[in-house]
């Protein structure tokens, strides 16, 4: 698996050639060896590519994402059949019991409130403390939604008590931003791991292609949320973008052992579908933070 993280922002022309990206801009020419890629991010339209290039970055398992003309996320190159026992796979999961779903989905929202509880300021003691209280609160199912109780809370507590998730903020642009790179990258291990992406554990919208890894991200939310919090946007540009993507770049504990985010991504993942197929959350294994 790859370690780089390239981001494409002006007018230029990608192709494949040798084993290499090849990237041809007026002024220059770029090679890459397929082998280092691990994101490519089209942050412009202006940029034109080869069906070439596009079957090798599948066939290498890049993860490829393409942006609009306000340079956020909105599709992604995924393969038909990431595995080859795909068949195979999208029984298992639809047989998935569901207290195992359930069981598991309030493992995934406790370790996200603790995630959340980590990034927040140690003088937000009683917002702590109300949030470590929801932990031990979450049900099968999270049927009482602690979940949404902690994000008022937490949110809150962070970015202060006007923050609004629905506002159009810069704030809320570069969290929307962070959290779409999280999502492509966990939709990109469901997928090569054979599950169906559409089939959640909680999320269930009919017009989500995405339901299992928006359910599966949860956990990683907080990462993002600690280097918004830490940079604080007054503009959404290029700058407070590549900040953003180097937080799949960075190390963090999982299991004891040290990791690069997309590698933890992947151990994650392959552990949710352990804890499913076996009905035993404790089987996870999720990123540690930083308290």
């Amino acid at each position: 698996m790859g370690w780089r993280i390239i981001s494409i922002s002006s007018l230029c022309k990608l192709d494949y050639k040798m084993e290499y990206l090849v990237v041809r801009s007026r002024d220059e020419t770029t090679r890459i060896h397929m082998s280092e890629l691990s994101v490519l991010i089209l942050e412009s339209t202006a940029v034109s590519l080869t069906a070439y290039l596009l079957r090798e970055l599948e066939r290498n398992k890049v993860e490829v994402l393409f942006c609009d003309e306000t340079r956020a996320p909105y599709a992604m190159l995924a393969s038909l059949y990431g595995s080859h026992d795909t068949a195979l796979r999208y029984r298992q999961q639809i047989e998935w019991a569901q207290a195992a779903k359930e069981s598991v989905w309030a493992e995934i929202i406790r370790r996200k409130i603790s995630g959340q509880i980590a990034m927040l300021p140690v003088e937000r003691r009683l917002e702590r403390e109300l949030l470590q209280s929801y932990v031990p609160q979450v049900l099968p199912g999270d049927s009482t939604n602690r979940e949404g109780h902690a994000s008022k809370v937490y949110f809150n507590a962070l970015f202060g008590k006007h923050f609004s998730r629905e506002a159009d903020t810069p704030v809320n642009a570069a969290l929307n931003y962070g959290y779409s790179l999280f999502l492509s990258a966990v939709a990109r291990e469901i997928a090569a791991a054979g599950y169906c992406t559409q089939l959640g554990i909680h999320h269930n919208n009919r017009f989500n292609r995405l339901n299992l890894a928006s359910d599966l991200m949860e956990p990683f939310r907080p990462y993002i949320d600690e280097a918004v919090r830490d940079f604080l946007p007054t503009e959404f540009e290029r700058g407070e973008r590549l900040r953003l993507i180097a937080v799949l770049n960075r190390k963090v504990l999982l299991n004891g052992h040290s990791q690069y985010m997309l590698s933890a991504v992947r151990l994650y993942v392959q552990s949710v579908f352990a804890a499913l197929e076996n009905a035993q959350p404790e089987l996870i294994s999720f990123p540690e933070y930083e308290q």
